[in-house]
Formats: C-alpha cells, sequence, structure tokens
C-alpha cells in the first residue's frame, strides 16, 4: 500500500507546472519572459491607500485571532460593497471570509459533495476547479464556453445538458465572469438564463466575479446576484484582482437568499471557516479600510483598468496579425486565450508547443489544456507594452521556425 492516498493524485496546478522548469534555466543563466501568471501586484504597485490600511492595523496590533468567519468590519464592508454597486440588500451575516477565492472553491465542493455527485463546469475552466471537485469525489459535467459564440454560453445545450441527468441532478453550476482564462465578459441574456435554468431545475449556482471590475472595450459586467434574487446562489470575490493584493490572500463568499437550502448552505460554510481558525486578521482590516474609501479605490482602479485595457488590445491585434494564432478580443479580466494553430507547425499538443517555448525562447505561458481546451494557450497580459510586443513577436518567430513544410 503506497503512503500516498488515491485522492492525492487530482491535486496539481498547472498554471503552476512550468515553474520547475522555468526556475532551472534561470539558473542556468537563461532569462526567462513570464506571460503565464495572473498576479497584478507584479505590475501594478498595490494602491498606497492600502498599504497604509495594512500597516494601520499592525500598527494598532490587530494581530490576534478573530472569528473563523472573518472579522465584523469587513464582512459589513463587504456588503455594503454589494449594495452601493449593484444594489444586493445583504449583511455581514451573508458573508464568509476565505483565504482567497481558491479556499472558499474548496470548502464549497467540501460542503456540497459526495463521492459521485456531479456540479457543472464550463470548459474552459479555471484549473482548480477541477482540483476540489475531484479531490473531494466530484464528477465534473461539462458544457462549454464556446468560442464562436465569443467565449459565451450556448444554453439550449446545457438544458439538454442537465436534462440527460434528470435522475442525478448536478448539485451546483459554476460560471466565472469575468472569465478566466477568456477575458470574456459573459452576457446580461446569457446569465438570465443560466439563472432560469438553475431555478427550474434547483441547481445552485456559484458565480466566481473576482474580476467584477476589470472589464473594458465597452463591456458591461452584471452579477448573478443582482439576477437570482429569489434563487439559491454563492458569489465569490476578494482582494486579489480588483483591489490588486494577490498576497494578501483575502476572499469572500457572499451567499445572499434566506431561503432554507441557503442557510444550511451558508451555517456549513461557516463551520468551514471555523475549524480553519481565521484569515490573515491585520490584512482583514486593511481590506475593510479598502472598501470603504471608495474615492481613492475608484481613482486607482481607473488608472489600472485604463492602462490594462490598453495592453490587453495591443496583445490581441499583435497575436491576430499572426498566422499561426488567433483569440477572441478580451472584455475584462486580463488575458488573452488564443487557438494556436498546431497542425501549421510540428508540435504534437498544446503541451509540446509550451515546453518548447519556454526551452528554446525563455518564454513562459499557460497550455490550454490545463483549463480543459486543448490546442490553446493563455498569455497573460499584464506587463508593460514594450514586453509585449517583444515576447509575442517572439512566439510567432518561433512558430515561423517550426512550421511544417508546405
Amino acid at each position: 500500500m503506497g503512503i500516498l492516498s488515491k485522492k492525492s493524485a487530482n491535486v496539481f496546478n498547472p498554471i503552476d507546472e512550468e515553474d520547475t522548469l522555468a526556475e532551472k534555466l534561470e539558473k542556468e543563466g537563461k532569462q526567462i519572459l513570464k506571460l503565464s501568471a495572473g498576479d497584478p501586484p507584479k505590475y501594478f504597485k498595490t494602491p498606497e491607500y492600502i498599504i497604509e490600511a495594512y500597516i494601520r492595523a499592525l500598527k494598532e496590533r490587530k494581530t490576534s485571532y478573530a472569528l473563523g468567519i472573518g472579522v465584523k468590519e469587513l464582512r459589513e464592508a463587504v456588503a455594503e460593497r454589494y449594495k452601493r454597486m449593484y444594489n444586493i440588500d445583504v449583511n455581514e451575516d451573508n458573508v464568509i471570509i476565505t483565504q482567497g477565492v481558491s479556499e472558499g472553491i474548496d470548502f464549497v465542493n467540501a460542503a456540497l459533495l459526495d463521492p459521485g455527485n456531479k456540479g457543472i463546469l464550463f470548459r474552459p475552466y479555471y484549473p482548480l476547479y477541477m482540483i476540489y471537485m475531484r479531490e473531494n469525489g466530484g464528477i465534473p459535467l461539462f458544457e462549454n464556453y464556446y468560442e464562436h459564440l465569443s467565449w459565451n454560453v450556448d444554453v439550449e445545450k446545457l438544458e439538454k445538458t442537465i436534462k440527460k441527468e434528470a435522475r442525478r441532478r448536478p448539485k451546483y453550476l459554476l460560471v466565472t465572469n469575468p472569465n478566466n482564462p477568456t477575458g470574456t465578459v459573459l452576457d446580461r441574456k446569457v446569465l438570465e438564463e443560466l439563472v432560469k435554468l438553475a431555478n427550474e431545475y434547483d441547481i445552485l449556482i456559484i458565480s466566481d466575479e473576482i474580476y467584477d471590475e476589470i472589464v473594458f472595450n465597452n463591456a458591461k459586467f452584471t452579477s448573478i446576484a443582482e439576477l437570482a434574487k429569489g434563487v439559491p446562489h454563492i458569489i465569490l470575490n476578494g482582494a486579489s484582482k480588483s483591489y490588486d493584493a494577490t498576497g494578501f490572500r483575502l476572499g469572500y463568499m457572499l451567499i445572499p437568499e434566506q431561503d432554507e437550502k441557503s442557510m444550511l448552505i451558508r451555517d456549513k460554510l461557516a463551520d468551514y471557516a471555523e475549524a480553519r481558525l481565521s484569515a490573515n486578521v491585520p490584512a482583514q482590516y486593511a481590506f475593510a479600510d479598502s472598501l470603504n474609501n471608495t474615492k481613492a479605490h475608484e481613482k486607482a482602479m481607473k488608472e489600472m483598468v485604463k492602462e490594462i485595457e490598453e495592453r490587453v488590445n495591443l496583445a490581441t491585434k499583435i497575436v491576430n496579425e499572426s498566422k499561426f494564432m488567433h483569440a477572441v478580443e478580451p472584455k475584462g479580466a486580463f488575458y488573452l486565450f488564443p487557438k494556436v494553430y498546431l497542425e501549421k507547425m510540428k508540435f504534437k499538443n498544446d503541451k509540446d508547443f509550451v515546453i518548447s517555448l519556454l526551452k528554446e525562447e525563455g518564454i513562459q505561458i499557460t497550455r490550454g489544456s490545463g483549463f480543459g481546451a486543448e490546442g490553446h494557450v493563455r498569455l497573460v497580459a499584464l506587463a508593460p507594452k514594450n514586453i509585449l510586443t517583444q515576447t509575442i513577436n517572439k512566439i510567432i518567430k518561433f512558430c515561423e521556425r517550426h512550421k511544417k513544410e508546405a
């Protein structure tokens, strides 16, 4: 009998799988250009008002344990944010603080799934959705974000998928909006139809909205919470992206409804939070102050989103001038998810493409198959425009060098 559990085989992160090779190459003296990690503070300094709030919390000695569900001030600030931005009538009792959205995803799967239960995931998906589902014995029921629909959902196909599972109804349906890895902002009409389906078939909606303020190219973001009034749902969000503070490791779960199912879920998620003690306490107080400092936040976000929009659009333009790749125009977050025309090149698959690119050119990107979409790659467009231009042009030259002969 081996020392490791069978379920541990499900725990690995495709986003980080080339990090060891990249580190090895760096030790050998090779410069590595990274377009692989969605980590805004590496390129956009966490705003000074957030740093000052953290320092203030430390100086005030707010360093002891707190409630597992989170400090009251932060839960109140989250509730106020949703009232202010989305006209959602909630209070601090609807909010549970987590160590990043990742822990929230883990808690939700642990609380909802028994071995063999299913949840609906849309491909391409954020890899940790799959990791935590399978670790908890869940089975993914796949639907797609369709590239020919600009990475939106085909609701009719989704309903057919659900009807096939009539005997064993999926426990939940999970959407990411804005989307990682595609950069899509889902249409309001699509979201309305998803809510209608979830209500009709009694399926919990989970919406990961961590990029909700990073929206551009004239797109309009709609929170599921605006549409799912009266329908059980969970919103996942946090400090990492719209507050440019990934290292704080703070997320939250918002469970807005008051029906019996929602209250059962909320109470059990609170149990999971209490069982691991508290998330980073001074960071919680700093995040609370940041949520309440709307004037400073709006100024910082306006500047950051404007620059992200320019960088994403530049990267998309360069990619789409190539005959080897094509990306649907992103509307949010800071990713491109181009299809790579592997049939034009001498690569077996997208993983072979990514590893070869790293070894030969010192450029680290992420394979699309890690997100459930073979033949694609994910590029992070956070780097300055000159670096994006240089790096993507090197990728195109790499493709040209490996093209198949006519």
